[in-house]
């Protein structure tokens, strides 16, 4: 097979090898040794969303004086941080890592990963011999893309699709509006007493015949209004901030929430709850994602009856591990039959109100809109005018105030309403997610119909507007350095000693689009099948690194490869589509380099 095509997912034979000399917690009898980290999603890692800089400022115990001591030692940088004989093998005529090529599936299996803390202390992997150990990876990507790497903009990996006049209209909003208001369009117009009203309804009833639905109008609800552009910002980026047209019902008036769909995969899923201290472990504490083995893990993918371990795990005697919501809050949560929810952690964004147009009666009357906050960013939406009703409203949304972090990384932190929906809201049937850059623009039913009723799908997710593949993925997330090289090579080597192989676009009988997803906005029905992906995914993200990108594909392969005679029906649909419904701002630390870029 020629080696620029990535192939499918490939099964892999089952090793006997045991996990000898490894701790309880992460022995495995179906792998060799391998040893790899929680990726240090404690309360003592950093976070992640800060790992953007100069990779050889973010380990506490690097300096200059050390660099030109490896660079001296062996006269080669390419090797700093103690690549010898357990170093990396390379091709002699390629310069390309076998790790990265397709005979990586059993090759990763047989070396043993360095077992590192997040700082990256203790990684060969990682300060310049990450560097060098990057450029292989970009040449194994230019293989598998069978083209130039495009070159990459430093900003966030949903900064794609803002242009200049968003900008112009957001500061301008902003500044004419002391920030009181939300969102940021100037034609947002909700009715404040109709709304109050509306939203404090209890939100337990399945949806009736919208005898109020109020008609949309389908333009407005595609996304595709014509609007008079300004001249666009030269970008050197691929573009992609195009819409699509999307056939979107005119009225959610006929619209009746449909029968269980007997097609689904059908088991009872039920939680970890608590967790008691090992006898004779004296290093243990509790974590609020469980202490989850190899085994148990691999146990996990089998979509049966069964108790997981996914997050919301309390220590002995029923003690907090983090997340806490208040009674009132969850009393709250647990009458929404519809979600949508959003979070902002760590004062990183602005919140912003669904465009009111499109939001239909039936919608403000059945659909729960939930944003979770934490107290800083609370302090600061009020300080710029923003007002909090005494039911705990700030216009639509209901406003969840998460206290006691149960991470340091606030990356790490966001995927839990992200990816737990099912378990945030116990009675909810469905739920739409997303990230707190994008402002919704169609009625939510809407977008339930389309993306999950009209075809009978399950989970609905888009893929990535430029990359398809998990190579890219990974070479990217380390251009970019978005978190420790180390724990990302980790956690590529585990996936491809467990199967893992390049996307091959193709062949006919692929699974999935693409291998990898945009994530910023995802749509699901709360089915089993659902639900233990999503627990899956997030078990993922805590075991390894928050770029939940990196193991989209891995968790959906394995759970299909594990269950085959099971379907679990997920929808990836074209990026082109998430903006339609969907408008994308900057962060608020892009702001300020956004507006001095304008005003040049």
């Amino acid at each position: 097979m020629p080696s620029h095509v990535c192939v499918p997912f490939a099964d892999t034979s089952e090793d006997s090898g045991g996990g000898e000399g490894l701790p309880e917690w992460n022995r495995s009898k179906n792998w060799k040794e391998l040893k790899f980290g929680h990726g240090g999603g404690g309360r003592g890692a950093r976070d992640s969303r800060y790992w953007d800089q100069d990779d050889r400022r973010r380990d506490e115990d690097y300096s200059e004086d050390e660099k030109e001591k490896i660079s001296g030692a062996g006269g080669n940088t390419g090797d700093a941080g103690g690549s010898s004989k357990k170093g990396k093998d390379t091709n002699s005529d390629t310069g390309i890592e076998k790790g990265l090529t397709l005979e990586s599936t059993r090759g990763a299996a047989e070396k043993e990963v360095p077992e590192v803390a997040e700082g990256g202390k203790g990684g060969t992997l990682y300060n310049e011999g990450g560097r060098k150990e990057l450029e292989q990876y970009e040449a194994a990507a230019i293989g598998a893309a069978g083209t130039r790497m495009r070159e990459v903009d430093p900003d966030d990996e949903y900064d794609d699709g803002i242009d200049v006049q968003d900008d112009i209209e957001d500061a301008q909003f902003r500044s004419s509006d002391g920030g009181r208001k939300l969102g940021d369009g100037t034609h947002e117009s909700i009715e404040d007493e109709n709304v109050a009203l509306d939203r404090h309804m209890e939100a337990g009833g399945g949806i009736n015949l919208g005898s109020d639905a109020a008609n949309v109008d389908p333009k407005k609800v595609s996304g595709t209004v014509n609007k008079k552009r300004g001249s666009k910002k030269k970008s050197k980026r691929k573009k992609s901030g195009l819409t699509c047209e999307m056939k979107f019902l005119n009225s959610t008036a006929q619209l009746v929430e449909p029968v269980k769909n007997e097609k689904f995969a059908s088991f009872s899923l039920k939680y970890v709850e608590v967790e008691e201290k090992p006898v004779g472990s004296d290093f243990w504490e509790p974590r609020f994602a469980g202490h989850q083995s190899l085994q148990e893990r691999e146990d996990s993918y089998v979509a049966q009856d069964q108790q997981l371990t996914c997050a919301f795990v309390k220590g002995p005697n029923g003690t907090s591990t983090g997340f806490d919501i208040s009674e009132d809050d969850r009393k709250y949560m647990s009458k929404c039959r519809i979600a949508v929810s959003s979070c902002i952690f760590g004062n990183s964004d602005r919140l912003r109100t669904p465009f009111g147009k499109t939001i239909t009666s039936l919608s403000k009357k059945t659909v729960c809109f939930a944003m979770f906050l934490d107290d800083v960013t609370l302090h600061t939406l009020l300080s710029e005018g923003l007002k909090m009703d005494n039911m705990g409203f700030i216009g639509i949304w209901k406003i969840i105030v998460i206290k006691n972090m149960p991470y340091n990384d606030m990356r790490r932190v966001g995927k839990i309403p992200k990816l737990l929906a099912h378990r945030l809201f116990p009675s909810s049937r469905f739920s739409i997610w997303l990230d707190s850059k994008l402002r919704l623009q169609t009625d939510p039913i809407l977008i339930l119909e389309y993306f999950l009723w009209r075809h009978g799908y399950e989970y609905a997710i888009s893929n990535h507007y430029d990359r398809h593949c998990v190579w890219e993925e990974v070479v990217q997330n380390k251009k970019l350095n978005k978190f420790n090289h180390t724990i990302i090579d980790q956690q590529f080597e585990f996936y491809q000693a467990d199967g893992l192989t390049k996307f091959n676009p193709l062949d006919p009988n692929k699974l999935l689009p693409s291998y990898v997803p945009e994530g910023s906005f995802i749509v699901r029905e709360h089915t089993p099948m659902s639900n233990l992906f999503s627990c899956l995914w997030f078990n993922e993200v805590d075991r390894f690194t928050p770029r939940d990108q990196l193991s989209f594909a891995y968790t959906y392969l394995k759970l299909r490869r594990m269950n085959p005679k099971k379907t679990f029906r997920l929808n990836m649909f074209k990026d082109c589509e998430r903006r339609s419904i969907a408008k994308l701002f900057h962060h608020r630390s892009e702001e300020r380099r956004s507006s001095q870029q304008l005003t040049r």
